[in-house]
């Protein structure tokens, strides 16, 4: 088990909107893990990582991510704490109207990269890292779904975050390219990124077990508690 702790929850509420989603959260994820988050529609998985990437405020409770205390975010603090996260959508959010490699420069420019050829080494050294190097000049709609996501999953890691947040990265993919994806986030979490999955995908992290942190009746039940035992079947019920 890694020793320091990068993410800290304590009696944390979380809201959408005026509706109290989880409550009374306690949780720590140390550098290095990989952690899904699970529970049924509507249970706080989307919240828990919107809270999380500072999306919603935490109006009660203590919270630090990455060194920021999210209980005591201040709004000039943002940039500084997304620069430490990688965030990876469901539904892409890549800008529609510019190449790949537009997309990613973007990124890089609006968080202070200044040198061009940095800009393009780094460009390319994470579309290679993603498997996606031949597809800079292309757009958005002409790649596949499982495309997309990995260039979503290059922009996030183009300013070597920390932490990356998935969101449902799979849940718009076929079986197989949704191994493909869960498949490289794992490299990236072997190379020292921690990851935390929201998913509702129970046979592909079935096949592929890790520390799962169950969102149910707003409350979060860890696994880590009782070893790791959890009967995903039960929990599309």
């Amino acid at each position: 088990m890694p020793s320091e702790p990068i993410i800290e929850l304590i009696n944390a509420d979380i809201f959408q909107r005026e509706n109290l989603i989880l409550a009374q959260i306690t949780t720590t994820i140390y550098e290095g893990e990989f952690v899904y988050v699970v529970g049924r529609v509507g249970s706080g998985k989307s919240s828990l990582i919107k809270t999380l990437n500072a999306e919603l405020p935490l109006q009660n409770g203590f919270g630090i991510i990455a060194g920021f205390e999210l209980h005591n975010m201040k709004t000039h603090d943002l940039a500084f704490l997304r620069r430490k996260l990688g965030v990876v959508f469901q539904d892409f959010r890549l800008l529609t109207d510019r190449s790949v490699y537009k997309n990613l420069e973007f990124i890089l420019k609006s968080t202070g990269w200044k040198q061009d050829k940095t800009i393009r080494d780094r460009i390319f050294e994470v579309l290679e890292s993603v498997g996606m190097e031949k597809v800079a000049q292309k757009m958005p709609h002409q790649l596949s779904g499982g495309e997309q996501q990995r260039i979503v999953i290059a922009r996030a890691v183009l300013n070597h975050p920390a932490i990356i947040l998935a969101d449902e990265p799979t849940g718009n993919l076929d079986p197989e390219t949704s191994e493909e994806i869960l498949a490289l986030l794992t490299r990236l979490n072997k190379a020292g990124i921690t990851v935390v999955m929201a998913t509702h995908d129970y046979i592909l992290i079935g096949k592929h077990r890790a520390r799962t942190l169950i969102c149910e009746n707003a409350s979060i039940k860890d696994t880590a508690s009782y070893e790791g035992n959890v009967d995903f079947e039960s929990l599309l019920n």
